[in-house]
């Protein structure tokens, strides 16, 4: 009966082959951590840029309202113009709150920089070159 507790031991020129494939497999890694965060960071500019385009449109039924309050003001100059000019303010609130909302939004995910990706890699290239970036060689 064999032994199959203790795993099998490499020399040295196995391992020195290895390292090709491990370096490849490793940066092949960070370039799919990239590519996750950047889809990550493209999702949140897109529900900013849809936050902003719903504000357009609000802002589109204000000009309608201020619109329609002047007509009603011109023609009568009596309370329904003051009526019409009380929702064109509440339109004109909610435009500038989703405005905010999603100019905030974009401006976090922009640029589309992957951090903890850049931050693998120089950690890798820091150990590939023998030094763990604080100040003790490996």
């Amino acid at each position: 009966m064999t032994d199959t507790s203790r795993p099998e031991r490499k020399g040295l020129f196995a391992l020195i082959s290895d390292v090709p494939r491990l370096v490849t497999d490793l940066v092949k890694g960070e370039l799919e951590l990239a590519k996750l965060e950047l889809i990550a960071k493209g999702k949140k500019a897109g529900v900013g840029a849809g936050l902003i385009f719903g504000a357009l449109i609000v802002l589109l039924l204000f000009v309608t309202m201020l619109l329609t309050a002047a007509v009603l003001g011109l023609g009568e100059i009596m309370p329904p113009w003051l009526a019409a000019l009380l929702v064109a303010l509440v339109l004109l609130i909610i435009a500038a709150v989703l405005g905010f909302i999603g100019y905030k939004s974009v401006q976090k995910a922009l640029p589309p920089k992957p951090e903890r990706a850049l931050k693998g890699l120089e950690r890798d290239v820091n150990v590939i070159k023998g030094s763990s970036g604080r100040g003790i060689d490996v």
